[in-house]
């Protein structure tokens, strides 16, 4: 395993040009995660929490600071390069799920190994719906799913490429709390199972209380 952290943020803020001048959504935040790793962000709504993960991720770029994802400096690179370097190595689960309407669950599920070209999408992605105890829905389509069931789906889709760090924005926020503490165990127990890190955006403490690590944010800033 390589010795650096596979998540490094160096004194983090972003910033927006408004009529009223300046308005920094987050101030001088740095953290590390070591691999394998995991850490929510916790803060309330407007704190900054999904800011910093687009950051974290190199979705977006900051105003100041630094970011080393797997040891690349994604400020010293192209936006093409970042997305390479999220393909190889970054997962995403979102809140409102993001799964492709016209395409099965199984076909959602191999759409990153099949953009690379891999032969192995639909055995890898077979596996990963049993794991997530969907196997038997695999020929559904997402409006024949549940909200459960299609984050499960995009479980499975975020973990088919083996990312070394999962990326997660408030994946329970729009689900009841039973859903929400099944789709937690899972995405756990597949963080555990595959050595992969995690950065968990969310509200909620008792969420966050189950990762190894808590970040709080309050008006952009790390509050502890």
């Amino acid at each position: 395993m390589n010795s650096f952290p596979i998540l490094d943020l160096r004194s983090l803020t972003k910033s927006y040009a408004t009529a009223a001048g300046r308005l920094a959504v987050l101030q001088n935040v740095s953290f590390t995660l070591e691999q394998g790793a995991t850490c929510a962000i916790l803060g309330p709504s407007g704190s900054g929490k999904t800011t910093l993960l687009g950051l974290a991720a190199g979705l977006d770029q900051p105003t100041s600071g630094s970011v080393l994802l797997n040891g690349v400096a994604l400020g010293d690179i192209s936006e093409d390069e970042r997305a390479r370097v999220r393909n190889q190595h970054v997962g995403f689960v979102f809140q409102n799920f993001q799964l492709i309407p016209t395409l099965t669950a199984l076909e959602n599920v191999t759409v990153p190994m099949e953009l690379r070209g891999d032969r192995n999408a639909r055995r890898l992605a077979l596996e990963l719906l049993d794991r997530v105890g969907l196997s038997e829905r695999a020929d559904h389509y997402p409006t024949q799913l549940s909200g459960g069931e299609q984050q499960r789906i995009a479980l499975a889709r975020a973990f088919i490429n083996r990312p070394k760090i999962l990326f997660a924005d408030e994946p329970t926020g729009n689900l009841d709390a039973e859903t929400s503490q099944r789709v937690i165990d899972i995405m756990l127990e597949l963080n555990r199972s595959a050595g992969t890190a995690l950065v968990l955006v969310t509200h909620d403490p008792d969420v966050a209380s189950l990762t190894s690590r808590t970040i709080r944010l309050r008006n952009g800033e790390m509050v502890s």
